[in-house]
């Protein structure tokens, strides 16, 4: 390891599960050294996500039935797997966003990726033995929250391009999950509705699906809907809109959900015969109401969506360099005020992503 990096690092602690009181901000963790197919990564910004709340608060577990944006979730004495793959092993360096640049390599990494500008994949397939397995970074492994961290070389994307190193720490996790979503459905020049469309997926997804020549109608707060609008959303609805009276049966090619809750009841009347539905959060709530008659007499597919096909990250990337996506920040917050940060992005009075910043 390079004599110019040093043996301790800032980072934050997820402790347990429980309240933000389980973040620990420390200036003394020691610095992680990079297996033989791992690089070493100079962390320099790292976008905050639900997950990392979802996590904290130990939501994943089935005996919480409420939406992701209430906090009152496990405590230390769960027994129930609150990950995303099952229990977390306390302490646990959160942060599936991140943006550095690799300043080591293990032994069977080409040396000459030292200096790259890089991008981690929050899906670490490479760790996972199983068909479609989610080793997920910050969860499974240690991530973005430290001045260091270690990634998979194949997980790790160079990027080429004039965006800061803010910009580019929004992208890895929301937009990946939206491009998931996209790619599973196969989304084409249809009519596509996006609820969330103001958060960090959602606001990902209008841009993605718009690239695809997409038709997007858009659910987000009528304060929002200017911003949403200039990502490139056809029309905004106001989350509170009765979209059956506004829209009508069958309205709809592909629905792209990441709140479910009550919004859930109407999706399978909105879409229209062999409409597919596709979701990767339940913001509002994970327990749904669902009339088994649509879904089988109008053929449709509902799917979620997690896994990510290995191209998905790559083609981001590529999105990136040929300036066909632009980042949304909405602001940023150094690492030590991870907890003022979180309480901003639980407020949901921004559009885009929060991102923080790491000490020099």
């Amino acid at each position: 390891m390079p004599d110019a990096i040093s043996n301790t690092m800032a980072a934050v602690y997820l402790t347990g599960y429980g309240d933000d009181d389980k973040l620990q901000y420390v200036t003394d963790a020691p610095v992680p050294a990079p297996g033989p197919h791992e690089v070493l990564i100079r962390v320099t910004a790292a976008g905050v996500n639900n997950t990392d709340i979802n996590t904290r608060i130990g939501w994943y577990a089935r005996e919480i039935t409420t939406g992701s944006t209430d906090t009152a979730g496990a405590t230390d004495e769960q027994s129930a797997a609150s990950g995303w793959n099952g229990d977390i092993d306390f302490p646990r360096i959160q942060g599936a966003d991140a943006c550095g640049r690799i300043v080591g390599v293990g032994t069977n990494v080409d040396p000459a990726r030292i200096g790259e500008r890089v991008l981690v994949a929050t899906l670490q397939d490479a760790y996972s033995d199983i068909e479609m397995g989610c080793i997920t970074w910050g969860s499974e492994r240690d991530g973005g929250f430290a001045q260091y961290a270690v990634a998979h070389d194949t997980e790790t994307f160079a990027v080429e391009c004039d965006w800061t190193d803010v910009e580019l720490a929004s992208i890895p996790c929301a937009y990946s999950t939206a491009e998931g979503m996209l790619h599973r459905v196969d989304l084409g020049a249809e009519r596509v509705l996006i609820s969330g469309a103001s958060g960090g997926v959602g606001s990902a997804a209008v841009q993605l699906a718009k690239r695809r020549g997409a038709e997007v109608i858009a659910v987000a707060s009528t304060s929002k809907a200017d911003v949403v609008r200039e990502l490139g959303a056809d029309e905004v609805v106001d989350r509170g809109a009765d979209l059956l009276e506004r829209f009508g049966h069958n309205s709809f090619d592909v629905i792209v959900d990441v709140v479910a809750g009550p919004f859930f009841a109407q999706v399978t009347q909105l879409l229209r015969t062999g409409g597919r539905y596709i979701t990767a959060g339940a913001i509002a709530g994970p327990i749904v109401e669902l009339d088994v008659r649509d879904l089988y007499l109008k053929d449709l597919a509902l799917e979620g969506s997690t896994y990510q096909d290995p191209e998905v990250f790559s083609n981001l990337v590529g999105y990136i360099e040929r300036g066909e996506i632009r980042p949304v920040v909405a602001a940023t917050y150094p690492l030590a005020d991870i907890v003022e940060a979180q309480h901003a992005f639980l407020n949901k009075e921004f559009v885009g992503k929060i991102v923080l910043v790491h000490p020099e």
